[in-house]
């Protein structure tokens, strides 16, 4: 299987890291064609422009300045995402990936006034994330990024489209026990994937 994994931390020596290469390693061991997208080191700029709000909605050029990234979205067949969340939210470079590449036409479609999903290429979907505070805090904020990825981003994909959502609360109380226990339990997940 084509997986395209988004990687969204800018530290090569942060446990997120640690955690990026628990992923690919062990899809790459279990025989998957990984598209390791490192979003910070490849340098993706987040910011959308003004030029590209204003072609937002037109489908035969929108794609033109991300393109590439278009191309690596459309050719997966799973996406996995690794990333802390910080603020009760996404880091900004991954956001303003969904911003800039899941545009009109690529993860949905206007069909009769009605916005249809469109990423059908996808059948397989996981997010691996740590949060730096406790479960009940997230609860109380609502965890917008677990509502994101349940919501928003698994909705445009294929209906029958498997999900997990990995998550290491109070990262920055966790012991080393329990970051070594969280990440075992990605590799297997990832092993099985």
């Amino acid at each position: 299987m084509r997986i395209l994994v988004l990687y969204a931390h800018p530290v090569e020596t942060s446990y997120n890291a640690a955690l990026h290469e628990t992923v690919v390693s062990e899809l790459r061991k279990a025989g998957h064609d990984v598209d390791d997208c490192d979003l910070n080191a490849e340098g993706f700029n987040p910011v959308l422009t003004r030029e590209e709000r204003l072609g937002y909605h037109d489908v035969e050029t929108n794609t033109k300045p991300v393109q590439s990234y278009v191309d690596r979205v459309l050719a997966a067949e799973a996406l996995v995402i690794v990333t802390p969340i910080w603020n009760f939210g996404w880091p900004a470079i991954l956001k303003g990936f969904f911003d800039r590449v899941f545009l009109p036409g690529i993860s949905f479609k206007m069909v009769d006034g009605k916005v249809r999903p469109s990423l059908w290429n996808i059948k397989k979907f996981a997010v691996v994330c740590t949060y730096g505070g406790a479960r009940w805090r997230a609860m109380l904020m609502r965890d917008p990024p677990r509502k994101v990825a349940h919501g928003p981003l698994r909705v445009v994909m294929h209906p029958t489209t498997r999900m997990k959502y990995l998550a290491l609360y109070d990262l920055n109380r966790a012991t080393d026990a329990q970051r070594n226990e969280f990440r075992g339990k990605v590799g297997r997940e990832m092993a099985s994937f």
